[in-house]
């Protein structure tokens, strides 16, 4: 609980412990390259266009008018920022190092041979009934007043505008409307809200490493519009990071593993990464949906070629959670363990 980054008053230095290799945070490219942004309240023959071409060329974008309210989203924020600014003994009771525990406030994650930290403090909740029931209410904090009706009210129409995501991307690549229902997105609704207070000295450090989501699909609230979001890009040839610049409103969408193997590889895993700022905190609530635990993961029958045949070897989330954990996040590591 000593370490946790929001409780001090300000930080002067920045520790050993969170320096970096030069060759693990190479800057941000210049290259202009944007995120596309696409208007859900167009028709739904346009949507699902732009959809699957922005999953199939970025695998990430941002999507607005997409039915979450406002008044939800920014008490939602607002919840979250008033939590952090708690002081550390009303955060105490919440904070726990163990990562089995499916709602906790930790600080920083041991990342590496090299025992380097990242610059991040992150509250982890988790809902697994819809509608959300008392016994979920009740594991999540309840400081300050009110953080538990933010969290509902914004993650209800969240995890719905994932659903909707899903079957749009079914409809684009000729699946059942419902492919990615019942157990592929049945698990628990994860949300991690990662905080990042200013940083005295950002070049040297990273908020979040480079890594792929373990998931089925990602929706992420820049918080404060203060940038933070990097995403590997190959298309210049080098495997360049792009900063993802806040869009007022919108929710940035990405795919995880879980994704790239049910579509044999036409939709893909992305790495991404955060960084901090030097002046200005920044808040933002990625939302996860997951399988469940046993459930079967493999590519869809109607993508895989008769004469290549599958791409990816079929696993439980169980199981590949497992092996993620062992072999890192990197999706390089991930692609050899899975891939046929």
């Amino acid at each position: 609980m000593e370490n946790l980054l929001s409780s001090a008053a300000s930080h002067d230095t920045l520790p050993d412990t969170f320096v970096f290799p030069a060759d693990q945070r190479p800057p941000a490219s210049t290259a202009a390259v944007d995120i596309p942004v696409i208007d859900l309240s167009l028709p739904r023959d346009e949507v699902r266009r732009a959809v699957l071409d922005a999953g199939k060329a970025l695998g990430f974008f941002q999507v607005v008018n997409h039915g979450v309210p406002e008044d939800a989203m920014r008490g939602m924020d607002a919840a979250c920022e008033a939590f952090f600014r708690l002081p550390a003994e009303a955060k105490a009771g919440f904070f726990s190092e163990d990562p089995a525990r499916p709602n906790r406030l930790f600080s920083s994650t041991v990342y590496g041979a090299g025992g380097e930290r990242y610059w991040r403090d992150c509250l982890r909740l988790a809902c697994g009934a819809f509608p959300v029931d008392d016994a979920t209410r009740t594991a999540w904090p309840d400081k300050p007043h009110g953080i538990r009706e933010a969290v509902e009210r914004f993650l209800v129409p969240t995890r719905a505008l994932g659903t909707d995501l899903l079957r749009l991307l079914c409809e684009g690549m000729g699946l059942r409307g419902d492919h990615f229902a019942g157990d592929l997105s049945g698990g628990d609704v994860v949300v991690n809200v990662n905080h990042y207070p200013p940083c005295p000295d950002p070049a040297r450090t990273l908020g979040l490493p480079p890594h792929c989501d373990r998931n089925l699909i990602t929706l992420l609230r820049q918080g404060g519009g203060v940038p933070g979001l990097q995403v590997a890009h190959a298309g210049g040839g080098g495997g360049d990071w792009i900063q993802v610049e806040p869009v007022p409103g919108a929710f940035v969408v990405n795919f995880g593993h879980q994704l790239e193997i049910a579509t044999n590889g036409v939709l893909k895993s992305v790495e991404h990464r955060a960084v901090p700022d030097a002046a200005r905190p920044r808040t933002s609530v990625a939302t996860f949906i997951l399988p469940t635990e046993e459930c079967l993961v493999r590519p869809a029958e109607e993508l895989v070629d008769a004469k290549e045949g599958p791409r990816y070897r079929a696993v439980t989330f169980r199981e590949f959670m497992r092996v993620y954990k062992a072999v890192g996040a990197r999706r390089e590591s991930v692609e050899k363990a899975f891939r046929i």
